[in-house]
């Protein structure tokens, strides 16, 4: 799995987490999902992305574990 389809995903799963927890908890919960948006928002003008640099250092994207394995000729 590359970088940007684990952030598509990491941001897809807390929105809608955020969004579950403001209807059976606390609207509070919308607050995740904004912070998330402006995150995304933010980081395509700067190119900065705090969750990249999580996942690469955490080696879960790219060319390791959750990578499929490659096919041999």
């Amino acid at each position: 799995m590359t970088t940007e389809n684990a952030i598509r995903v990491l941001a897809g799963t807390l929105v809608l987490t955020s969004v579950a927890l403001a209807h059976f908890v606390s609207p509070w919960w919308l607050l995740l999902a904004c912070f998330v948006g402006l995150n995304l928002i933010q980081s395509a003008f700067t190119g900065f992305c705090p969750a990249e640099m999580i996942l690469k250092r955490l080696r879960l994207t790219e060319g390791n574990c959750c990578a499929p394995p490659e096919k041999k000729a």
